[in-house]
């Protein structure tokens, strides 16, 4: 595993850096992780305090091992900028995947650098568990966030910060780390920096200083301060965490406490298949005693008290961003205790268009009758279909239903159930079912075929319940 290096050499102005040993390396002061989720970036930034002599003092820096993006290394003097310069910096062909700044120091004394770059390696998930109550009307939901190293570098006493929200990065960080040397060196000295933009925006809207002393006198389990941005949202684990290499962890991120929740039964062929699911409905914000804060993606497990001091599993469920005041609905499944079927009851033709395409033809028969026969076909009809959705009602309370179906062409839908229209082809309608019920909602569905069929929609008209 490679550790990161910097080392100060206490040199003539005309020492060459690559014949000099190193002398002893300086302790990291601070680290700061940001990690953005939506991409495989993690924006580092280190401080440590250097003592230099008056002269050229070289500073070596290498990420061998490590999946850092050498055009994106940058450094930076906090403390005496007007008594301190980069005169330039080198790649040492000798030694790949290293570099040295040359910095002109005016004092004999000590300051603090900065160094940030970008690494891709570290990632966050979340994952979160609901326990609803046995009345379900009310929910425990635990937020937690795993962070993991695989970047080949170990950082320690890291401030870290995960990042909600999506950039487009045109190279990946990882792509960038493998560049060749003098690939670097070339795009470096043209003024060629691929990252430039994402570290301006970085450092407007990711760079917060650590407070001091933030590692003293925490408490066991890390709480998370959250901020908006502009575009993203930030969560800032509290405290300081060593994150080595390998390294993997499992934080909370939220908590909350008898958070209301409602129950819904839906029929949504296009999301859910040709079944009825029920649905635990929430929503993002403080009503819900869900913190006022953006959720990031990650996986529900759902459960709830079986009133004998133990949970039963429900489902695990998937959930994709969710912004403030946004919806949560998490997927139960079929309930067994409701029976949802479409019965059709009735099918007939009327409006019927004939083309007459020929002349008359007479035929003698043998009864010495005569038959007039006509060359026709038939051009344009209404095909009339009535079914009623039953729903029957099992459960022990009364429950909610959505109901939704899509038709293809001309159509009209005929039903006393106040339907609306979802979209131009989705009708949909609402109802209550009691407990122990079986409820019939009859509908008509009017096909306009052929001629009779003049656009591609859903009309709704009304009519008497069948």
């Amino acid at each position: 595993m490679r550790y990161f290096l910097i080392a100060l050499l206490c040199l003539t102005a005309l020492a060459r850096a690559e014949n000099v040993d190193l002398s002893t390396v300086p302790n990291r002061a601070t680290v700061q992780l940001t990690i953005y989720n939506s991409e495989d970036l993690t924006l580092v930034r280190e401080t440590r305090k250097v003592t230099f002599k008056k002269g050229a003092n070289p500073l070596q820096f290498s990420w061998a091992g490590t999946l850092i993006d050498p055009s994106s290394v940058e450094l930076k003097f906090l403390t005496q900028p007007d008594k301190l310069s980069v005169l330039d910096t080198t790649f040492p062909h000798a030694k790949p995947q290293m570099l040295y700044w040359n910095v002109q120091s005016d004092i004999d004394g000590e300051a603090t650098i900065e160094i940030t770059y970008f690494t891709s390696g570290i990632t966050w998930v979340a994952d979160y568990v609901a326990v609803s109550n046995a009345a379900e009307d009310s929910m425990h939901i635990d937020g937690f966030v795993r962070v993991q190293n695989n970047s080949g570098e170990d950082y320690e006493n890291a401030q870290v910060r995960l990042v909600v929200g999506t950039i487009n990065l045109v190279e990946k960080i990882a792509q960038l780390a493998q560049m060749p040397m003098d690939q670097v060196r070339m795009d470096l000295a043209n003024g060629k920096d691929k990252m430039q933009s994402l570290r301006k925006a970085a450092a407007r809207e990711a760079f917060s200083r650590p407070s001091a002393g933030a590692a003293a006198g925490e408490a066991d389990e890390k709480q998370i301060i959250k901020e908006g941005l502009s575009e993203y949202f930030i969560f800032t684990i509290e405290g300081t965490e060593t994150v080595p290499h390998g390294w993997s962890k499992r934080m909370r991120s939220l908590e909350a406490n008898e958070a209301p929740f409602k129950i819904q039964y839906r029929y949504r062929p296009r999301e859910y298949g040709d079944r009825l699911v029920r649905l635990y409905l929430l929503a993002n914000n403080k009503e819900s005693k869900l913190g006022g804060s953006p959720l990031p993606d990650g996986v529900v497990r759902v459960f709830r008290e079986n009133g004998r001091d133990g949970l039963s599993y429900l489902t695990q469920y998937p959930i994709k961003y969710i912004p403030m005041g946004e919806k949560i609905e998490l997927l139960l499944g079929a309930d067994p205790e409701v029976v949802f079927e479409l019965i059709k009851l009735r099918t007939f033709r009327d409006n019927i268009w004939m083309s007459w395409n020929g002349g008359q033809i007479l035929r003698r028969v043998d009864d010495g009758a005569v038959k007039i026969e006509i060359d026709s076909s038939v051009v344009g009809w209404d095909e009339h279909q009535l079914f009623t959705q039953r729903i029957r009602n099992y459960s022990q309370k009364a429950i909610d239903v959505e109901v939704e179906r899509s038709y293809d062409g001309h159509v009209a839908f005929r039903s006393a159930l106040n339907p609306s229209l979802f979209d131009y082809r989705t009708v949909k309608f609402t109802t209550q079912v009691k407990p122990g019920e079986k409820k019939d909602h009859p509908f008509e569905v009017v096909l306009h075929q052929g001629i009779n069929s003049k656009q591609n929609n859903v009309t709704l008209e009304e009519t008497k319940a069948q």
